[in-house]
């Protein structure tokens, strides 16, 4: 008697287990941990320029931090140039195409200057105005507006340095970027304490001094790195001849893909910007809260910006080498390792929130409103760190950077932005509820990055026609 067989299910798919594989984590961490200390120097730095500045009052906190978001949103367009051609140096790399990394990274260049040239010229010429759409304050106008005029002279060498230091990174040479950036924000706190308060011969110069300390450090940086880069042979050094070899079909290409993360960096950092114009209407002591909140939670987000540029890395090499199966293994660990390890890094600013009045010389209102933002802002550290690992690590990793900018910025403008602007300006609400509308675009966002990762549909090879 023929006994029947028993039905055949199909499986579901079973999620790799989550520390496994020593390989990629001996992988990953070596590249997180020298970007992680790079983001955390940058950090380190702005918070001690926060707390410098912080010295001299609130209009002077509020001056420096409202000249700074000029050169965020400038840092950002950037930023979206390069991050997107980090995608094809990403997966150049994996091929071994080393006159292609050559390539890229001259188109990154040559629109980093032409961006640098028109914020300079701008930030130069017009700086009142700049800040003036920020805010109202008469002193905080004047006083920022000297502030960005300074720090004008930074931003072409600011450009060149960007595109090595992503370059650098997607081929896995990150220890000359981490050594050149000590170096060169070390000098910026040594000059920022000189020019902002004087020491001997040199005049205590206020604002103007931190602005003018960070343009003698982007010079120092860009020189050393873009130097020690050809002095040690390093993949992205080539010939002017190399750099500049794009054409224009090259250029439809880049575009195609890089396009939408431009786009998504500009609405992005848009977005920040109308973040920051909501607080500076609302008072003078609810933009210094944002800012120095601002400020030091990224001392504690360094992790997970290390993680998101890493795992984007080793995604798109071994994309780039063909290999899907251990590129979809590697995101899957990672949306599951960054929540798992921001609840840790959360309950760091708790005891953060408590050191503030001895650090800030600022109104009792606003340490008050930083402290609650703080609480705020651990709450929503998991969501944050998964959404921040789909839109660097994997999405923009995969070359899908179409869903990624919708997924990024379109609950930022249609959710965030009407929120805090009803509960700031209709409303008129506490400063902390106007945060917390914040803070909301991210439970809002987790669940399409979820959708769209159990798609599979992120992933691309750019590389191709």
């Amino acid at each position: 008697m023929k006994i029947p067989r028993k039905t055949q299910f199909p499986q579901k798919p079973q999620l790799p287990p989550l520390l496994n594989d020593r390989q990629f984590y001996r992988s990953l961490f070596a590249l997180t941990i020298p970007i992680m200390l790079q983001t955390l120097v940058n950090s380190l730095v702005n918070t001690v320029d926060t707390i410098m500045i912080g010295r001299l009052g609130t209009v002077e906190i509020a001056a420096v931090g409202l000249g700074n978001q000029i050169f965020f949103l400038y840092h950002l367009f950037l930023f979206g140039i390069c991050s997107g051609g980090a995608i094809f140096t990403a997966q150049f790399w994996g091929m071994r195409d080393i006159p292609g990394i050559r390539k890229n990274m001259g188109f990154c260049i040559t629109l980093n200057i032409a961006t640098a040239i028109v914020f300079t010229l701008a930030s130069a010429l017009i700086p009142e105005q700049l800040i003036g759409v920020y805010s109202r304050d008469e002193e905080v106008i004047r006083s920022g507006a000297a502030y960005l005029r300074t720090l004008s002279p930074s931003f072409i060498p600011f450009a060149i340095s960007l595109g090595f230091t992503l370059t650098l990174r997607s081929v896995e040479k990150v220890r000359l970027a981490i050594v050149v950036t000590v170096l060169s924000l070390s000098l910026n706190v040594i000059l920022n304490y000189l020019f902002i308060f004087g020491a001997g011969t040199i005049p205590a110069m206020g604002v103007k001094g931190a602005a003018l300390g960070t343009v003698i450090s982007r010079l120092v940086e860009t020189v050393i790195l873009v130097g020690a880069s050809y002095i040690l042979k390093y993949v992205p050094a080539g010939s002017i001849r190399e750099l500049f070899n794009f054409n224009l079909p090259y250029a439809f290409q880049f575009f195609r893909i890089t396009l939408p993360v431009i786009v998504n960096e500009m609405l992005w950092s848009l977005g920040i910007t109308a973040q920051n114009v909501i607080f500076a209407r609302t008072n003078t002591d609810a933009i210094a809260a944002f800012n120095i909140t601002s400020t030091v939670s990224q001392l504690t987000f360094v992790i997970f910006i290390g993680l998101g540029n890493a795992v984007a890395v080793l995604i798109g090499k071994k994309i780039g080498e063909k290999d899907e199966t251990a590129a979809r293994d590697y995101a899957s660990r990672m949306v599951r390792f960054a929540p798992i390890l921001s609840i840790g890094m959360a309950m760091i600013l708790i005891p953060l929130a408590l050191l503030l009045p001895f650090a800030f010389n600022v109104s009792r209102q606003t340490l008050l409103a930083a402290s609650q933002m703080f609480l705020i802002l651990g709450c929503s550290y998991p969501l944050r760190a998964f959404n921040h690992i789909m839109v660097i690590g994997i999405c923009r990793a995969g070359g899908d950077t179409v869903f990624c900018a919708i997924y990024d910025i379109a609950v930022l403008w249609l959710v965030t932005l009407p929120m805090m602007a009803l509960a700031a300006f209709v409303f008129q609400m506490p400063v902390w509820v106007i945060y917390l509308c914040v803070t909301l675009e991210q439970p809002f966002k987790a669940p399409f990055g979820i959708w769209r990762f159990r798609s599979g549909k992120w992933l691309h090879h750019v590389t191709t026609a």
